[in-house]
């Protein structure tokens, strides 16, 4: 099987599906897709949480070996900010992820108050993903570490500069790739890329470009984060209201599937 870190070299981009339990797992390697990554988003509201780590690492650990047990493609987990209040305890999540066979995982800039997701001071963000690459010791070559990186998310004032020197950072640390979330416009795609020997991954939004412009950028990785997950289940909502007004099961057989 080629490598995880290997799928992010090709000539079109890795489109991962974004899943949240061992079904929606299967699903997507029965449709093809060559790796899954975890939307911490998804799992979080299929256990009644909020994004943001509301969830606990247990919790989450749980879903995540049900999903790597269930699917033969490579797997890689959205770590959030690492799921702990201080480096030793991200390095141990991350071990334990290895130990079950994990491809990569994502860490993030920003971290979630009251709700409010708020931006990492830069030097900060570095000195933690130092400590942290420092404590995998031996084991850093076995994972990929892709950073998310959320000015544009966060629609802050020059977002493309501070981006650009983030990923200046996040490259100085070896990491393996980068994640700028909330980044469509195709100049700044470009921008992107161009100033980084890093493979980028950006996100599922209503106005990011199309596979074959985000290829012809040099776009690596694309993801939809949790918005499949939510798509489903307002779907769910349509349909539990229509049988609940029809009076009748039947629109739950008006689809190509047998049950």
């Amino acid at each position: 099987m080629i490598s995880f870190k290997s799928l992010h070299q090709g000539k079109e981009p890795l489109l991962l599906g974004n899943v949240w339990n061992a079904q929606s797992a299967r699903a997507f390697e029965k449709s093809g897709y060559k790796a899954l990554a975890t939307s911490s988003s998804a799992v979080a509201l299929s256990l009644g949480y909020e994004d943001g780590e509301q969830m606990t690492f247990e919790e989450y650990f749980y879903m995540i070996k049900r999903i790597k047990e269930s699917v033969s493609i490579p797997l890689s987990v959205d770590l959030e900010a690492g799921y702990g209040p201080a480096d030793d305890i991200i390095v141990s999540n991350i071990l334990k992820l290895l130990d079950i066979g994990v491809a990569g995982i994502n860490l993030e800039d920003t971290y979630v108050v009251e709700g409010k997701r708020e931006l990492m001071d830069r030097e900060a963000f570095y000195e933690k993903l130092e400590k942290i690459f420092l404590g995998l010791k031996e084991r850093r070559g076995d994972i990929f570490i892709n950073i998310r990186t959320d000015p544009f998310l966060l629609g802050i004032d020059n977002a493309l500069e501070e981006t650009l020197r983030r990923a200046e950072l996040f490259e100085k640390l070896n990491a393996d790739g980068i994640f700028v979330s909330g980044m469509t416009v195709d100049n700044d795609i470009k921008t992107v890329v161009n100033a980084t020997s890093l493979p980028v991954n950006v996100m599922g939004l209503p106005d990011l470009p199309d596979f074959d412009t985000l290829t012809a950028l040099g776009v690596k990785r694309i993801t939809s984060g949790g918005f499949l997950n939510r798509h489903i289940y307002n779907e769910l909502e349509i349909i539990s209201t229509e049988i609940i007004n029809n009076r009748s099961f039947s629109t739950l057989f008006c689809t190509h599937e047998t049950y």
